[in-house]
């Protein structure tokens, strides 16, 4: 009877507080929308310097590939040199350079070669850039030894076959690592406000004069904001599948149940950080900065984590959104892939045991 009244109390202050429901529902599509659209590692319409010294059929087929490439947006240089200025002034992004002797060099034994000069301002643009030009390359030299005499062909084809993300999409790849990020700052910040708001309207005094132990009410406090946090990841998982084209190849009952796993690591934390904070303000600034900001840099959602110093590495296995980062990319491009599914949820099961013991640990029915 305890739960169920503190349960109802928790509910009706839900429906009465908009912010807890705009945290739980506006905030995530908010995110989503924004990040969705605006975070891409993909690069289209590039701005390419083309500089022909000596035109004839073989450049114009070259530059003509160039053209038809959704990557790139040539524009003709008459020199080098003016190419060059175009580059250091930020009017290209790139320069492929056809020198005079192209096309004797290519009908002759030694191989052709064109230039190719990249801004290496943003490194990881130039290598794009790089890749775009390198496969628009490969793409025109295997359409010449279609066209040539069978002697010429190559004894060996190459097929490419890209796995469980055809499209090499980087939205594809990047929408469920920003869904893992919006539900771990919109978890925390669910539960960091909620302890924090008691002490400020006056009710936790109430709150400890009543028979309720600490656990149930933690229980109470954790159930609504639970619910609202799993509609909160529905709602975002319907938009990526439907608003932005997400594929999604794992079941439901996985993802429910990896979500729920991660939600509950969440919310301890953000209960653990109300225990302590007494301050709206305060909770919610320690919420964005011991949850955001790690789980945006640690959680191989941006930056490789194969990639970083090991100590480091080390660092990131107590960040949560990484095992929930990466259950969802596998769910989302290559489905229900136990051997990725099953450690990192081990993992979320043990985080959120680790942070709801924590937190009522910490919580008192006390003024102190």
């Amino acid at each position: 009877m305890r739960i169920r009244g503190l349960l109802r109390k928790e509910t009706l202050q839900i429906m009465r507080d908009p912010s807890s429901l705009a945290i739980a529902f506006l905030l995530p599509a908010f995110l989503l929308l924004i990040f969705g659209y605006g975070v891409t590692l993909d690069a289209r319409g590039v701005p390419l310097a083309v500089v022909v010294e000596r035109p004839d059929a073989t450049t114009t087929s070259f530059t003509a590939e160039l053209a038809r490439s959704p990557y790139f947006r040539p524009r003709r240089f008459a020199t080098i040199g003016a190419a060059q200025a175009a580059l250091a002034s930020h009017a290209v992004a790139g320069i492929v350079w056809l020198r005079e002797d192209f096309t004797r060099r290519l009908l002759s034994a030694p191989p052709a070669r064109i230039g190719v000069i990249v801004n290496g301002v943003d490194a990881n643009n130039a290598r794009i850039v790089e890749g775009y030009l390198q496969q628009v390359w490969a793409i025109w030299v295997a359409a010449r030894l279609r066209t040539a005499d069978s002697a010429g062909a190559p004894p060996i084809e190459v097929l490419q076959r890209v796995l469980f993300n055809p499209a090499v999409s980087s939205r594809d790849y990047l929408i469920p690592g920003l869904i893992a990020m919006i539900m771990t700052l919109t978890g925390a910040l669910l539960t960091a406000l909620v302890i924090a708001r008691e002490w400020e309207r006056g009710t936790q005094e109430a709150l400890m004069v009543t028979r309720a132990t600490v656990r149930e009410i933690l229980l109470a406090k954790l159930l609504p904001y639970f619910v609202l946090g799993m509609g909160g990841m529905a709602a975002s998982v319907l938009i990526a599948v439907t608003l932005f084209g997400v594929p999604f190849e794992g079941s439901l009952a996985v993802l429910t149940g990896a979500s729920a796993l991660f939600l509950l690591a969440a919310l301890g934390m953000g209960l653990l950080i109300s225990t302590v904070a007494r301050n709206q303000f305060v909770a919610g600034q320690i919420a964005i900065i011991a949850t955001f900001l790690p789980a945006f840099i640690l959680s191989g959602f941006v930056f490789d984590i194969g990639s970083m110093p090991a100590a480091v590495r080390l660092i990131t296995h107590l960040v949560a959104a990484r095992y929930f980062v990466s259950i969802l990319q596998s769910l989302f491009l290559a489905g229900d892939v136990w051997s990725v599914v099953l450690p990192n949820a081990l993992a979320l099961a043990v985080m959120a045991a680790i942070f709801l013991g924590i937190a009522q640990r910490y919580a008192r029915k006390r003024l102190d």
